[in-house]
């Protein structure tokens, strides 16, 4: 089922959490924040909004990494009723693609419900002080062509690593529903 993303709630706290990665080593979000932001992106690998968007991101992801915003992905998803999500397959998933940035699993889906995560791909940027200034989409590209992109997401997140503060405006992104438990 096709979701928007709601408004940003613009200056919410960035929540802490430990999350394992697909390999069972915990990641602690106050080791991975950025000097000049932190972005938050809530993804699974068998969505066709992420598949279709995941070289994009991984290739934005190394534009902000460089500029001091640090990417996180989370995958929130049920992997025991999609196993296509299942911690082995994000292994594969992030290797594939040649993430830059932790892919961690969201096993019991609490850091998703924390967050307020509606779909994959949903993004959340906040700036060096923690504070949420961007939820929206990755860019205006369609799913089949980016070939002429704005990189809504990239400027978002260099406009806060500058200003502390995001874009007036912003579009929500859109995507799958996060598959929650039964």
């Amino acid at each position: 089922m096709l979701l928007k993303t709601p408004n940003a709630e613009i200056g919410n706290q960035i929540i802490n959490f430990e999350l394992n990665n697909p390999s069972g080593k915990a990641h602690k979000l106050e080791d991975l924040k950025g000097t000049k932001g932190t972005l938050i992106a809530f993804i699974c690998n068998h969505c066709p909004y992420v598949v279709a968007i995941v070289d994009r991101l991984v290739a934005d992801a190394k534009t902000l990494q460089s500029e001091g915003v640090n990417v996180i992905a989370i995958c929130s998803n049920d992997y025991k009723d999609y196993p296509a999500d299942s911690p082995e397959k994000m292994k594969e998933f992030s290797l594939k693609y040649g993430f830059t940035f932790p892919y961690l699993v969201d096993e019991d889906q609490a850091v998703g419900k924390a967050y307020g995560a509606i779909c994959t791909p949903d993004f959340f940027g906040y700036n060096s002080e923690g504070k949420l200034q961007y939820r929206g989409r990755l860019d205006d590209a369609r799913m089949e062509d980016a070939s002429n992109r704005k990189t809504e997401l990239v400027d978002a997140m260099r406009e806060i690593a500058q200003t502390g503060m995001g874009p007036a405006e912003q579009f929500p992104s859109m995507g799958c529903s996060i598959k929650w438990s039964k």
